[in-house]
């Protein structure tokens, strides 16, 4: 069973906004770090934003700072990110990760975070 699983996604111009979403079980997302990664084919993957579950805290990539939005809704153990102003290089698959140890303020590499889900793809053309 896949811990963490994506929606949202598809293919916008550049310019344009999309929404991607992550639920987990309620014992993952409660006072978790969770985050985005991304990466596209030939690259590697690339830290986007996290956010901790427990208060709200969020950090951005320089990439996407200003651009797009993490958040969470507890009700639903949903963490999402709202894409705006987008660029063709924010094309990749998207993935979600979380980690339930480690300090959220200092994880941003793949191997900080525990669970994955199986990512969802975002496409924008020029």
């Amino acid at each position: 069973q896949v811990p963490l699983v994506e929606s949202g996604g598809g293919s916008v111009q550049a310019g344009g906004t999309l929404r991607v979403s992550c639920a987990a079980s309620i014992a993952i997302f409660t006072r978790s770090c969770m985050a985005w990664f991304r990466q596209d084919p030939g690259k590697e993957r690339e830290w986007v934003a996290r956010i901790y579950t427990g208060d709200d805290r969020t950090w951005y990539a320089d990439s996407v700072k200003g651009r797009f939005t993490i958040s969470q809704d507890r009700a639903k153990n949903t963490m999402s990110l709202q894409m705006s102003s987008l660029k063709p290089e924010d094309t990749a698959l998207y993935t979600c990760a979380a980690e339930s140890k480690r300090l959220c303020s200092i994880s941003s590499t793949p191997n900080d975070f525990q669970f994955w889900g199986q990512g969802t793809q975002v496409t924008v053309s020029s």
